[in-house]
């Protein structure tokens, strides 16, 4: 069996597909933020972690022209290059839409019609949408077929009740939008359902159990630091597990200083 493996990994169609799958892999880091983003009393840091060479999770954050900040993290079905392709087309589609500062329900009820106008048997994309305005410090959130997401008050983890379904499944979908006015040191977690779905060797969850551990145990340190802390926790409970999902997660801190 050695010796087959041996060939197939010498064979050019096997060295042409590693090629591919690594250039596949820097097109969808360039899709990504390369550094934390860092404004007036708002930061926001993540990590990406796909299960295979490419995923298909997704995530940005960016300024728009009225001055608002917006994030999105989003999982497509499936894994692997399938994923990663049907990714890079819900994010195109998004950055068709989101330049002006529109609210997140228009947003994502636009980036529904135009997926379903592109159909693909079995394809869809779960998401999570927000906007930040730091003048008044109101966040509006659009959550379809992702856990959470969670804002963090304290040492507190709550579960923020927004919901709808995700786009690429049915035409015509309205979405519900979360408003939410943040207190100074009010940390809010984005992430897709690879965290929380995360196994260990005893077939047990992660689930938002795990999240709000690390959350309390870490409560008094750097929100800079926090993504870190839960992706080092998952690692430890997932040990000698192989990872069978992509994870993304992003954290958005609104400072208590200036």
């Amino acid at each position: 069996m050695a010796i087959v493996v041996s060939i197939l990994e010498s064979h050019p169609i096997f060295k042409l597909r590693e090629q591919e799958l690594e250039e596949a892999r820097a097109i969808q880091g360039v899709m990504q933020p390369t550094q934390p983003l860092r404004a007036e009393r708002v930061t926001i840091s993540h990590e990406f972690r796909p299960a295979a060479e490419v995923g298909g999770d997704y995530l940005d954050y960016f300024f728009m022209s009225d001055g608002t900040l917006g994030l999105y993290v989003g999982d497509v079905s499936g894994k692997g290059l399938p994923a990663a392709l049907y990714s890079a087309l819900a994010v195109g589609t998004l950055r068709g839409i989101h330049k002006t500062g529109m609210h997140p329900s228009r947003v994502i009820y636009l980036l529904n019609q135009r997926l379903m106008l592109r159909g693909i048997l079995g394809r869809h994309t779960a998401i999570q949408y927000a906007t930040f305005d730091p003048a008044s410090a109101e966040m509006n959130i659009v959550s379809a077929g992702m856990p959470g997401p969670f804002l963090l008050r304290g040492n507190e983890l709550l579960v923020l009740q927004v919901a709808g379904i995700p786009p690429g499944l049915f035409a015509d979908v309205n979405y519900d939008e979360l408003k939410l006015h943040l207190e100074p040191g009010d940390t809010v977690l984005f992430c897709t359902d690879g965290l929380t779905d995360a196994r260990n060797i005893h077939e047990e969850g992660f689930e938002i159990e795990g999240l709000k551990k690390v959350c309390q145990e870490h409560a008094g340190e750097s929100r800079m630091e926090l993504v870190g802390h839960i992706f080092r926790s998952i690692e430890q409970f997932s040990t000698n597990c192989d990872q069978f999902d992509d994870m993304t997660a992003a954290v958005f801190h609104y400072s208590d200083s200036e």
